[in-house]
């Protein structure tokens, strides 16, 4: 039993379904041990399904053991750093788990960063080995960086590996830029790598509890990317709180799961990888996003559990034939990775007929924060309640003392499943932790009074407008309400008067009318105050977006700040 300091009267307590456990029992296991412990429990059950192909829980603990085998082969043993830059195929979680196994640290890479950040991560993270895929819009980008960085060696798979369906298999090819060549040079084939009895040598020291499972970069939205660092206890922890709270609604060894989220991020390696393994789940892996064939996907395959942003939930809702799908085998349908606006909420439960949750979580807190449990229905605009295990507290600004239920202030959060700090920056550490141990998000919320959270907005993306703090939550929520809005983002630019102004960004639902200024801030007049009104609107055919498919504000400040 977890022994927590959360306190028995923690206000989302009294929030908790019959059922959900206050405090969850944690397994102690080593992240590879999740696989194999599914592999006793179900050997037969399918694990993998994926274009066409699928691997059953025995096969695939099978061949994580022969990967761990050929990655030793390659010099990999503890204290090695083994990169990922993949997507969403059988490759990225038979790499995960086996370089685990192997006894490694897994770095995830992102193919959307560009070759300055790459550059900074092989560098900071002392990646050794990298494996990635044949195809263009992968397999350049790192062959460069062998004889240019402290990059040794290519591991190189092919999407024919682990698929049987031919003509996904070309089309999915053609979408990241066709095949590219495989250098012959410091490369080994995938195929080869598993080429072996999975006879590998077990080093009991890179499963211990608190030994590091991964490095996980931030987004880096200011200065270069920290690596957070994820141990064994800190993933086995997420999962065991996370599958505490889903306790009431999620089956083992029954669910079907939809992974179409990006691999590398950690919302996706949580909840989609990680639990879906730990669970005995069948994970139904998409190698990109594509509204039909996810929609496809949910009625043809009864899928239960998807996990989603809120982007991806606009675009199913814009989807012209939504309606000739049923949605409703899901058991749960979850937003994470950005606030989920209201108005989205409500018009996918009208539209689709299915109830979105909404949670909250950061890498620093290995994804998991907040969850809505089946049968709760939040106040409008809660991310739900503290994930068992989970102790939040809301801290004024300075950062002296706890603020009462209802008041604004910046989340912080502590539990057996935060990171262990950032990599090489104890600096970075120090700054984001208070001196009793909890993490500093710099998110700025409230609780209420039976411990659902708001959150209001990022510290850094707060305005003060005439002297007004103003969040560009809020006004977007608003913004959310006209019916010409498909997604919005919301900033502050200068103004000599304000100090700052809110300026919205938006992109319009396809067939609707373009609002002027004047439109919106007459539609606004009753919605928000004189402080938070809008005094710049920019219509766009596309809003920046992260990896994960969530908005991004860096890229706009970045245009204002250069125009």
């Amino acid at each position: 039993m977890l022994h927590s300091q959360i306190p028995a009267d923690a206000p989302w307590f009294r929030s908790y379904p019959q059922g959900i456990p206050h405090y969850p029992e944690l397994s102690g296991h080593a992240v590879h041990e999740m696989l194999s412990n599914s592999a006793e429990q179900w050997p037969d059950r399918i694990a993998i399904d994926f274009m066409g192909r699928q691997i059953s829980y025995a096969e695939l603990d099978n061949v994580v053991s022969r990967a761990a085998k050929g990655l030793q082969d390659l010099g990999v043993k503890p204290g090695v750093h083994v990169g990922l830059y993949l997507p969403n195929t059988p490759h990225c979680v038979i790499s995960f788990m086996g370089v685990l196994r192997a006894g490694g640290v897994v770095v995830n890479y992102s193919p959307l960063d560009a070759e300055r950040i790459l550059e900074h991560k092989i560098a900071d993270s002392e990646t050794d080995l990298m494996i990635t895929v044949d195809l263009q819009a992968f397999l350049p980008q790192m062959a460069h960086f062998i004889g240019n960085s402290r990059l040794k060696g290519l591991i190189v798979g092919s999407l024919e590996d682990f698929a049987t369906a031919g003509k996904e298999t070309e089309e999915a090819s053609r979408a990241a830029g066709g095949q590219a060549e495989v250098p012959a040079d410091h490369t080994t084939q995938f195929t080869d790598l598993l080429d072996n009895e999975g006879d590998y040598t077990f080093y009991p020291e890179s499963s211990a509890q608190d030994s590091l499972a991964a490095l996980q970069y931030t987004g880096g939205t200011t200065g270069a990317p920290k690596g957070a660092m994820l141990t064994h206890r800190t993933l086995s922890s997420a999962v065991d709180q996370l599958l505490s709270g889903s306790a009431t609604t999620m089956a083992p060894g029954e669910e079907r799961l939809l992974s179409v989220l990006p691999p590398f991020h950690i919302y996706s390696i949580v909840i989609n990888t990680l639990s879906g393994i730990r669970n005995g789940a069948t994970i139904y892996l998409q190698i990109r996003f594509d509204p039909k064939q996810v929609l496809e996907a949910i009625h043809n395959e009864q899928i239960t559990v998807f996990a989603a942003v809120p982007t991806m939930l606009s675009a199913l809702l814009a989807y012209p034939e939504l309606h000739n799908y049923r949605l409703d085998s899901l058991k749960m349908c979850n937003s994470g990775g950005a606030p989920l606006p209201i108005q989205l909420q409500q018009h996918f439960k009208e539209k689709a007929g299915c109830t979105v949750k909404e949670g909250w979580g950061m890498t620093e807190t290995a994804s998991i924060g907040t969850f809505t449990p089946e049968g709760l229905t939040p106040p409008p605009g809660s991310c739900g309640i503290a994930v068992p295990g989970v102790d939040l507290r809301i801290l004024s600004l300075d950062g002296e003392e706890e603020l009462p239920a209802g008041e604004r202030g910046e989340l912080c959060c502590k539990g057996p499943h935060m990171m262990s700090g950032y990599w090489k920056r104890d600096d970075a550490t120090g700054e984001a932790t208070t001196s009793d141990g909890y993490y500093r998000t710099g998110d700025i919320a409230y609780m209420d009074e039976n411990g659902f959270l708001f959150i209001v907005d990022r510290t850094k993306d707060m305005i003060i407008c005439s002297g007004y703090n103003v969040y560009p939550r809020n006004i977007e929520e608003a913004i959310h309400e006209h019916p010409s809005v498909s997604e919005v983002s919301v900033i502050g630019v200068p103004d000599e008067y304000r100090g700052q102004s809110p300026r919205a960004y938006i992109t319009l639902v396809p067939g609707q009318p373009e609002p002027t200024l004047e439109e919106m801030q007459e539609f606004l007049r009753s919605r928000l105050s004189k402080a938070e009104m809008i005094h710049g609107l920019e219509v766009r055919t596309e809003l920046p977006k992260t990896p994960v498919g969530k908005l991004s504000k860096k890229e706009l400040y970045a245009e204002v700040n250069a125009g």
